[in-house]
């Protein structure tokens, strides 16, 4: 899986849908995120599936450990390749999470939000901790519990390689162009 592309799916249009699928039919990885997985629903895996594509579920479940795991239990029979959680959901949500999903799944750990800021972080949501070693921390409880890599900016890679070892896991989401608008 290393260095492949991810193509995100990130729509409730469905015209949108269409014409991502159609002109990045080439693609072998998509990101099925909560905006087109609420949307079109378990038909669009089974749509890429059947067109042999993986799929990165992308849908950042944070709850009980129980709920979590039901949620995990029923997804994974999707024929899904990739999964995330967060890992602010703690050991015991990680730990639960990793025992329902099969191991050829891959389960992965959404550290910090990417709209999130060093600023936000601790003066809104009082962690006392630079953003750096923050998502080192989260990332660290994520592989300290079984799951194979996190979701992490660019910025963060060499550091968790460093620290995590370079089969981690580390995905990248939303690399824009220079020009490219934000949303």
């Amino acid at each position: 899986m290393k260095e492949k592309i991810i193509i995100a799916l990130d729509t409730q249009d469905s015209r949108e849908l269409e014409y991502l699928l159609e002109n990045l039919k080439d693609g072998y990885y998509f990101k099925v995120g909560m905006e087109a997985f609420y949307t079109f629903g378990p038909s669009l895996i089974e749509r890429l599936k059947k067109n042999n594509k993986a799929v990165f579920l992308d849908l950042k479940l944070h709850d009980i450990p129980n709920t979590v795991a039901k949620s995990l239990k029923s997804l994974s029979s999707l024929n899904i390749d990739m999964v995330n959680v967060h890992a602010l959901g703690g050991s015991e949500m990680l730990k639960k999470a990793r025992s329902i999903v099969p191991q050829d799944i891959k389960l992965i750990g959404v550290t910090v939000l990417t709209s999130h800021s060093e600023e936000n972080i601790q003066q809104e949501l009082k962690v006392q901790a630079s953003l750096d070693d923050y998502v080192l921390n989260l990332a660290t409880l994520t592989k300290s519990t079984g799951l194979d890599g996190i979701v992490c900016s660019a910025l963060e890679v060499p550091k968790i390689k460093e620290h995590l070892g370079k089969d981690f896991i580390t995905v990248t989401p939303g690399i824009r162009l220079k020009n490219d608008k934000n949303d």
